[in-house]
């Protein structure tokens, strides 16, 4: 059965397909997991960051090619895939270079004992389903990390990345990894369940909706089964005071930036009153320029949307709020012809009985609200059931961070807005999901945390 297959977004036509493994074939594989395992979590720490640090150099070396499949595949702006695949590049190369540290005993207080202190162990063959809007660094929060501990991995990809997780594969074999400790599945969506059930598979990790946590999560705890979920978000940036045409000017790029196709992009902008014209005409300003088209142009800021389907249920979104009283001040269309193109978009006066107002906008939407102060402002933010991150504006650091406290989220930023970094921990509460990837936190998940204690041998009773 074939589910897998690129088809360009930005023409609609269908480059390559692949057919879906069969039961017999995702059996041979865990199998070759389970047998990989035995000897990779044997490597010393420094083999292990050998091969991630020759990773890193490929995706170095290769990052244009990457981001031209990326592009082909989910219509990332080839200049956006490239900072894509840089950035993987340091996350490997923060877990070669800090892997003695990462990896290194906790040395306890030793209570009555010779010593006590706890070790990492992995924990066996795990399972990562990942998206489509980053097909590389998705990948590498989840790859990195637990082959440094020692876990071997399984990845499905989402069906129209086949070609960029495969090529990551190839890489990861060019740089020395052991045969079968890595394995790409091409699988049904259908078929994690069973795989999840294999006693063999000690954990998943999934990125990916709110639906699609839910089901993997209750299929691990029926199984007893480690799980760590990145779902959505409804990110709020609110705006304080500071340079207001400078901040519209940011928050545009970060709202459009993969064509808004982000869990943690900035998707409420929630601005005081006293700025909100300014900030309103500035957005809508920066959103009317910004270029729609070929993510292959070096000119394009916006590529098409992953799919047709993506940018058409993100207009059901927009319709819905339309009709029942909301504006549009830029675009609000998707863009005429071939190709999954979505004009850059700006809505105002959204409320409680529109679907935007509780809904992931995933695309180059951006909903702004007024808010009458800081405390309207911090309640707006919070009345999400998401808390992935959101960010403060202002020249008032004193205030932003205070106000930045206050928001319930996993990622909270002063005068930024979404940043990741390889040594930063990422993730969120909520139904954004829960447990954290990257930084030291990203080898803190699928590891046996083994207590150590050693005793004087007992000597004769008296």
């Amino acid at each position: 059965m074939t589910t897998y297959r690129t088809q360009n977004p930005s023409t609609g036509k269908v480059v390559r397909s692949w057919d879906s493994l069969d039961p017999r074939e995702v059996g041979t594989a865990i199998d070759t997991a389970e047998e990989a395992f035995t000897s990779w979590r044997r490597t010393s720490v420094e083999e292990r960051a050998g091969v991630l640090a020759r990773t890193a150099h490929l995706f170095e070396q290769r990052a244009e090619e990457l981001a031209g499949i990326a592009a082909s595949e989910m219509g990332k702006p080839v200049s956006q895939g490239i900072a894509e695949a840089q950035l993987v590049a340091q996350i490997f190369d923060y877990y070669a270079q800090r892997a003695d540290e990462l990896m290194a005993d906790e040395v306890l207080p030793d209570q009555g004992a010779n010593s006590s202190r706890v070790e990492k162990q992995p924990l066996g063959v795990l399972l990562g389903v990942m998206p489509w809007n980053f097909p590389y660094y998705q990948l590498a929060r989840f790859i990195a990390p637990n082959l440094l501990l020692g876990n071997t991995l399984l990845l499905k990809p989402a069906s129209i990345c086949a070609a960029s997780a495969l090529e990551m594969e190839k890489l990861l074999d060019q740089a020395g990894l052991p045969k079968g400790v890595h394995q790409t599945l091409l699988v049904d969506s259908s078929q994690i369940a069973d795989i999840i059930a294999d006693p063999r598979v000690r954990g998943v990790s999934l990125t990916g909706s709110e639906g699609a946590g839910a089901s993997v999560a209750a299929a691990a705890g029926k199984h007893l089964k480690k799980v760590v979920l990145e779902l959505g978000g409804s990110d709020p940036l609110i705006v304080l005071g500071g340079d207001i045409d400078a901040v519209a000017s940011t928050a545009a790029r970060a709202r459009l930036s993969n064509a808004g196709q982000a869990c943690n992009s900035p998707k409420r902008m929630i601005v005081v009153d006293e700025f909100y014209d300014t900030f309103v005409d500035k957005l809508s300003a920066a959103l009317s320029a910004a270029v729609v088209g070929d993510p292959q142009d070096g000119a394009t800021d916006v590529g098409p949307m992953s799919s047709t389907d993506a940018r058409d249920e993100l207009m059901e979104l927009v319709d819905d709020a339309v009709g029942h009283g909301a504006h549009v001040l830029v675009g609000g269309h998707p863009r005429e012809g071939a190709g999954a193109f979505m004009e850059a978009t700006v809505l105002t006066d959204v409320t409680r009985d529109m679907r935007a107002w509780s809904e992931e906008l995933f695309g180059p939407v951006a909903v702004v609200f007024r808010a009458a102060d800081v405390d309207e402002a911090v309640a707006l933010a919070n009345e999400t059931d998401f808390g992935l991150s959101g960010s403060v504006w202002s020249d008032d650091l004193e205030l932003a961070e205070a106000t930045a406290r206050r928001l319930d989220v996993g990622m909270a930023y002063v005068n930024e807005h979404g940043t990741s970094l390889a040594g930063l921990p990422f993730g969120g509460v909520g139904r954004s999901g829960f447990g954290r990837e990257l930084g030291d936190y990203g080898v803190d998940e699928f590891v046996n945390k083994r207590l150590v204690r050693v005793s004087d041998p007992v000597g004769p009773e008296q």
